[in-house]
């Protein structure tokens, strides 16, 4: 299997585990870091995520996948939060989060010279995008867009 399908094999197999744990499944990646296999579950919940979900979720998502074992390169398992300031990837993200404060990294710089910047989320117009100061992008223009935090 390649990666976007042991993410999807994958992602419906932590479905049913992180629903009965009381959270969803915000994303999955099997990525190569520092040579090695990582399969990340980022798990999510609206009363928010604590250790004891992660931990939770990760016993039995492990027990399913060695049962299962759709992986053929030695990797490692790490379930996290998604976090407060979650990465945006799904047309259903941009939309919960209509209105929030995101930053963003563009692939390219804009016409301005610049590939990061903060903004409110607008509008969503199927795969483009439009912020508060303006300007739409497309999706696949943004490298990523995240919940911007204020500390």
């Amino acid at each position: 299997m390649n990666s976007a399908q042991i993410e999807a094999f994958v992602t419906e197999l932590a479905l049913p585990i992180a629903a009965e744990n009381g959270c969803s499944v915000w994303d999955v990646r099997f990525v190569r870091e520092g040579g090695e296999f990582v399969l990340k579950v980022t798990i999510d919940s609206p009363e928010g995520v604590d250790i004891e979900k992660c931990v939770a979720v990760n016993r039995a998502l492990s027990d399913e996948l060695d049962r299962t074992d759709p992986i053929e390169e030695s990797y490692c398992l790490e379930v996290s939060s998604a976090g407060i300031n979650r990465e945006l990837k799904r047309d259903s993200d941009y939309d919960a989060f209509m209105g929030a404060k995101v930053d963003v990294k563009l692939k390219k710089a804009d016409t301005e010279g610049n590939k990061r910047f903060t903004a409110d989320l607008v509008s969503r117009n199927g795969a483009e995008i439009t912020f508060s100061d303006g300007r739409t992008f497309k999706k696949s223009e943004i490298s990523s867009c995240r919940l911007h935090v204020d500390f």
